[in-house]
């Protein structure tokens, strides 16, 4: 997909080494979230005890064990009414915002879904962890910000798009 991020030059144009790592810094990082998202999503449908409203490693256990220590216990009243259906929805939004952020269609609203999966995973489940750089929910967070922020600049369907609607105008 050369030649669909945010400067497409011509042939023979020359480039330096920090203008292509200025243009592709990003990839790496959608890279490893948008994999690990999927994995996380792909690993929770495969679980046949994870929507589970009992039962070890349970989304209901789960939710039921870190519903005293929470940031905001309210959230995860609301996902124990439903243990089941609350999994299925992480899971598919989990592979949503993965595929989303890998092929970087939509990626800043991708960005957008994992930061709050992990905002809300953060506040529920993770808040506990002392001390707080233990927990990972919080990093995953702040990770996700910049592709919020940036997009996919490079080697995405939305570069390719931005650059297909560049050339028909």
């Amino acid at each position: 997909m050369y030649g669909y991020g945010a400067n497409s030059r011509g042939l023979g144009e020359a480039i330096s080494i920090r203008e292509l790592a200025r243009e592709h810094a990003m990839l790496p990082l959608r890279i490893f979230l948008g994999a690990t998202f999927l994995y996380a999503g792909l690993d929770k449908l495969t679980d046949s005890g994870f929507f589970r409203a009992t039962g070890p490693g349970s989304i209901g256990e789960t939710m039921h064990a870190v519903r005293d220590s929470a940031a905001i216990p309210a959230l995860v009243d609301l996902a124990l009414k439903s243990p089941g259906a609350f999994g299925y929805a992480i899971a598919l939004g989990e592979i949503a915002v993965g595929i989303g952020t890998l092929i970087g269609l939509r990626a800043r609203l991708a960005a957008l879904g994992g930061a709050l999966i992990s905002l809300s995973l953060w506040l529920t489940v993770s808040w506990q962890v002392k001390p707080y750089y233990f927990g990972n929910d919080l990093a995953y967070l702040m990770a996700w910000l910049p592709l919020v922020l940036c997009g996919a600049t490079s080697f995405s369907v939305d570069a390719f798009l931005a650059s297909r609607r560049r050339r028909i105008r």
